[in-house]
Order: C-alpha cells, then sequence, then structure tokens
C-alpha cells in the first residue's frame, strides 16, 4: 500500500495464439511469459504454465531461449526473472515520445502547482505510472516509475477503463472482490461502472483515500489522433493541500495540460494489453478487436 510520509526534502495461449487475431504463436508466447516475469518473477517453470497457458514442453525451449538471449535468467533456486537486457527496455523509457511530451507538460503543472505529476498505463488489471515529476514538498506520495495500482481503484486506471464499453469492463472485472489498497470494497462491477459513467460525462476522474490514505488523485485522459484514450495525465496531492478552491484550478489546468499533451502524441496507437479468457476476447466489439491489432 502506498502511504504518505514525512521526507527530508492471462492471455491463456493454447487454443489463443494461433487464432486469427493474427500473429505467430511463438512470439506470442515468448511476450506473454516476459509479461508473466514482469508481473509476478520470478517463476517457476510450473508456475509460468499455469500463468500464461502454454505446454511445460514448449515453455521449456521458449525460456531456454530467453535465458540464451539475456531477456531472463534463472537463478539459485531454479526460477525465471527478467535477465539484463529486458532491464536494459526499463532504462530506455525516458527516451519514448510519449514520457518526452509528457516531460514539457508535467513541468507547466509543477511549476503552477508544485505538486507530484504523473503519467499512467493501463496493463491488464493494474495501472502503471510510466513516468512522474516529484514536487518539492516534503510530505507527497512516496511511489517509483513501474508502480503498479488496481486499474479499478485508482483515478488513473478509471480516465483509461472510461474509454471502454460497459460490456468489456464487465468482463474483466465481473464477480471478483473489488477491493482498493486502503480497503475500501465497491459494490461490484455495477458501481464501478457508475464510476466510469461518471468519468465520461466530466471527462476526468477523482479519487480520495482509495490508493493512498490522506492522498487525493485527480486524472484526465491523454488521447491519440482517433480519439483513444492511450495513457492518464494524474496529480497526487495530500488532502491537507488541497481546499476546494484549489482541487477546481487544478481540474482546469489539468483538463487543458491533457488537451496539449494529446495534442503532442495525436500519432500514437492505441495498443490494449489487457489479460484474459477466450470468453473475454470473444466478448470484444469488432472496433476494439482492431485497436487491438
Amino acid at each position: 500500500m502506498r502511504k504518505m510520509v514525512f521526507m527530508p526534502n492471462v492471455v491463456p495461449l493454447g487454443e489463443q495464439i494461433g487464432d486469427d487475431r493474427g500473429g505467430s504463436p511463438g512470439v506470442h508466447a515468448a511476450l506473454s511469459v516476459l509479461e508473466a516475469l514482469v508481473r509476478r518473477g520470478p517463476l517457476g517453470l510450473t508456475e509460468l504454465g499455469a500463468e500464461v497457458g502454454v505446454a511445460k514442453s514448449s515453455l521449456h525451449r521458449i525460456c531456454a531461449v530467453l535465458v540464451q538471449r539475456g531477456w531472463a535468467l534463472r537463478n539459485r533456486d531454479g526460477r525465471f526473472e527478467l535477465g539484463i537486457r529486458a532491464i536494459g527496455i526499463g532504462s530506455s523509457a525516458a527516451e519514448l515520445p510519449l514520457v518526452i511530451a509528457f516531460r514539457a507538460t508535467a513541468a507547466t503543472l509543477l511549476t503552477e502547482f508544485n505538486e507530484t505529476v504523473c503519467l499512467s498505463a493501463v496493463d491488464g488489471d493494474d495501472s502503471v505510472f510510466v513516468a512522474m515529476e516529484e514536487t518539492s514538498h516534503a510530505v507527497r506520495l512516496v511511489t517509483h516509475v513501474g508502480s503498479r495500482t488496481p486499474a479499478f481503484a485508482s483515478a488513473s486506471g478509471r480516465v483509461i477503463l472510461a474509454d471502454r464499453a460497459d460490456e468489456i469492463v464487465s468482463a474483466q472485472f465481473g464477480g471478483r472482490s473489488l477491493e482498493t489498497p486502503t480497503g475500501r470494497r465497491l459494490l461490484g462491477v455495477a458501481e464501478l461502472l457508475r464510476i466510469l459513467d461518471d468519468v465520461r460525462t466530466t471527462g476526468y476522474a477523482l479519487n480520495e483515500d482509495e490508493t493512498a490514505e490522506g492522498l487525493h488523485t485527480i486524472s484526465a485522459p491523454i488521447r491519440n489522433g482517433r480519439g483513444r484514450v492511450i495513457a492518464a495525465l494524474t496529480i497526487c496531492v495530500p488532502s491537507s493541500r488541497l481546499p476546494l478552491s484549489r482541487r477546481d484550478e487544478m481540474i482546469r489546468a489539468l483538463a487543458e495540460s491533457s488537451s496539449t499533451l494529446s495534442d503532442r502524441v495525436a500519432w500514437l496507437p492505441a495498443w490494449n494489453a489487457t489479460r484474459a479468457d477466450q470468453s473475454y476476447a470473444e466478448s470484444q466489439s469488432p472496433e476494439m478487436m482492431e485497436v487491438a491489432r
């Protein structure tokens, strides 16, 4: 769980990877192994098999190649984890076009409000911090790039999920216990859908005490030229520094900044990293399937 502190200044692949969505089964399988290691590693071969749905014999060959090429390694316990080449990709994240564009936009918000500004994307069930610019205040959110929060619980995740059809969200989260990191339990997927409908209406998401006690977050969508939400721009503020008048100012500025950032990255494609079973994939509309390709 994130906390406020004082600082001193699965896609199962067995039947899916060869379906008519295109692509190479081997490529899908290798990428699914890497995704599993990012999400849950280190993992043993049996755990990996259960996670990605690949036969153990095939999985052994995939892992051997990943280890040979430096994308994975096998530790002393015989479990697989990310290798040096995979870590190298993370070190290049600051050079991604979306992150470069974010830096300029975040600088404006940081100058105006001196509060932490974050760029997030949804990966499967989680909202992930892709980049951030931190406040100089002593009391602030303690987190880091790569940190994950359940998408249904975070302002950034809700902004991105609101771009999806209700049936897609229901297929992903229906029948699950939707408890936030601070212990608030949503009243099932029905409450989540109501929250997402509010986000669509207002154009932003507000979150209070759901991802960290004493923390307010405000998020707005970043869209590409086709209008698809590809990321979220978020301001993170301790409740003690957020009177109503200042919150309204932040909402206004965030809307302007997200629009500016959207213009800068209008050429970027949307992507879909949702892990789900076959029934979920079949529930996607033709438009959603096309965007996912």
